[in-house]
């Protein structure tokens, strides 16, 4: 009774990604089971927190489809990006059922997705992936920085 007070008095405060929590947890990595539910379908998805193992893992792929996955890491120190993540990219979308088109937009050229994209690229077509290299540049006042155009 008092979780549901608290939530009527601060909407989302007991909650974890739409989940009740535990009020003496205060930490997201609960032990609580995410429930199951279909999969949602966006046009466009940012990998979460630099495309870093810590918060991304073949559940998101799973559950998250899209057309477009942007991958933004460029820290090696902090395994930004990791290759995990884009091998549970492959593992998730070969469990989609359906071989809908996915382009992966990397915003940085690194070594770990460079790698990634040799030695997985014959998985990569078998599954409809295709990574977007660009080679367009935006220049803005004393800055530059790559940038690619995506339409839908």
């Amino acid at each position: 009774d008092e979780l549901s007070r608290s939530s009527h008095s601060n909407p989302g405060k007991s909650l974890v990604n739409g989940i009740k929590a535990n009020p003496a947890s205060n930490s997201p990595k609960s032990s609580l089971p995410v429930p199951m539910g279909p999969p949602v379908y966006v046009d466009l998805a940012y990998i979460p927190n630099h495309c870093s193992g810590k918060n991304t893992d073949l559940e998101f792929f799973k559950r998250v489809r899209a057309s477009y996955y942007v991958v933004s890491g460029n820290d090696a120190a902090n395994g930004e990006p990791s290759r995990a993540v884009l091998d549970a990219l492959l593992e998730g979308k070969s469990q989609w059922g359906e071989n809908l088109q996915v382009t992966l937009i990397p915003t940085h050229d690194t070594e770990v997705t460079r790698e990634w994209y040799q030695q997985t690229h014959e998985k990569q077509q078998e599954l409809n992936i295709m990574v977007l290299a660009s080679s367009s540049t935006v220049v803005m006042q004393d800055e530059s920085f790559p940038a690619c155009k995506i339409e839908f």
